[in-house]
């Protein structure tokens, strides 16, 4: 239906009627004082806030990372995605606006094809998900296969068991793993690379699928400069209860969850190279 609703935005007209009516002087400082705030989280300095620089930030994606998107847009060695997600999630952005100048641009088409499978796609479908699933973030949103085939294995024995503290911290014995918390933590992303990754390994280290979904949960929203976005939580029900997947071959404790291992993410990068990156931020 793309081409049906993607159309040009109207043109605005100037108002007859102007506001005149002067405000009061605003003390900003108070203002912030009684904000209630997470300050424990630091501020990142990589990205402008505001509607002048998400155009910005679109124009240089469009120019210089586009036509290279199906290339670099999962290595987390390389600059290869958008950056886009959190003046989406802010509404400093229209993703129709962002579609129109994928459109309108020089690059090939595989490359356009792919961005829309996640501006589009993805999106609208985690956003239909979230408005029609009432318990959207919970373990209750899991596909019926998914939940039997975890409840199944509930009991089974846990190579490794880390806290919420543990995951918050950055404290598992899995490098990879750690530097990408680290860099949610530093930058407030994780690299599209490997949000599953990261996701699945922390069904594997927990007690139980709920504990699991919940401590997820609580990371991506304290410090994804995207969190609490319908992106974020079908994004994690999706690896962590099968949402929208198909069973695997069973195993201990994921059960027939699809797992994701170091050995598949070392073939896909250099992870060592990403581990760098990381220290480096």
């Amino acid at each position: 239906m793309l081409t049906k609703f993607l159309t040009a935005f109207p043109l605005t007209t100037e108002i007859e009627r102007r506001w005149h009516t002067s405000s009061e002087w605003i003390d900003w400082l108070a203002v912030d004082r009684r904000l209630e705030v997470d300050r424990s989280v630091q501020e990142v300095d990589w990205l402008v806030p505001g509607e002048r620089a998400a155009k910005l930030s679109l124009q240089r994606f469009v120019e210089e990372r586009l036509s290279a998107y199906p290339q670099n847009a999962a290595n987390p060695v390389v600059s290869g995605q958008s950056d886009l997600s959190p003046y989406l999630h802010f509404g400093q952005l229209s993703p129709h606006r962002v579609a129109l100048e994928v459109k309108s641009s020089s690059a090939p088409g595989k490359a356009k094809a792919k961005f829309f499978h996640q501006l589009v796609v993805m999106r609208e479908l985690s956003d239909n998900f979230v408005l029609h699933t009432p318990d959207y973030d919970t373990v209750g949103a899991f596909p019926e296969w998914a939940r039997k085939s975890l409840d199944g294995h509930r009991s089974d024995p846990r190579e490794h068991l880390y806290s919420l503290e543990d995951f918050e911290m950055a404290r598992t014995y899995d490098p990879l793993w750690n530097a990408a918390q680290l860099e949610m933590v530093k930058i407030g992303k994780i690299h599209g690379g490997l949000r599953e990754y990261w996701a699945e390994k922390i069904l594997e280290w927990t007690k139980s699928p709920e504990e699991a979904f919940q401590i997820a949960i609580y990371l991506n929203d304290r410090y994804e400069l995207d969190g609490r976005d319908p992106s974020g939580y079908t994004g994690i029900a999706m690896v962590i209860g099968g949402l929208f997947g198909h069973p695997w071959r069973s195993k201990e404790v994921l059960g027939k969850v699809q797992r994701l291992t170091y050995t598949e993410m070392r073939l896909r990068y250099d992870v060592h190279a990403f581990q760098e990156k990381v220290k480096k931020l």
